[in-house]
């Protein structure tokens, strides 16, 4: 059984940074594609970020150049390093995982298995 243990939201000033972590057990992430979602209050699910089983990125425009994504195989996580944060940023986000070697953050689809969601909150 997959799961995917998201941490490291909070609530953080508009400018500052944080870390997401996502855990996950019963799925190796350096075997597929994963990767990163946020729903904002009252919005649907946004994709922002992938990174294949390569190690080739693909970011939403809205955050490239400030989020950084990147997994640890030792510690079978991924990351979301999220920099210079602004209050659009504010969302849940969502860990999820695919089957294949690639994937793409704006096909919410190639991602069968999802974590429970950390919530990002940026005050200005």
């Amino acid at each position: 059984q997959v799961q995917l243990v998201e941490s490291g939201g909070g609530s953080v000033q508009a400018g500052g940074s944080l870390r997401l972590s996502c855990v996950a057990s019963g799925y190796s992430v350096s075997s597929a594609c994963m990767g990163w979602f946020r729903q904002a209050a009252e919005k649907g699910t946004e994709g922002v970020a992938a990174l294949t089983r390569s190690g080739d990125t693909n970011y939403a425009g809205s955050v490239k150049g400030r989020f950084t994504i990147s997994r640890d195989n030792a510690k079978n996580a991924l990351y979301l390093q999220m920099n210079n944060l602004k209050p659009e940023d504010t969302a849940k986000y969502y860990c999820a995982a695919s089957n294949d070697w690639y994937c793409h953050y704006t096909r919410s689809a190639d991602f069968p298995y999802w974590g429970q969601g950390t919530q990002v909150t940026i005050s200005s």
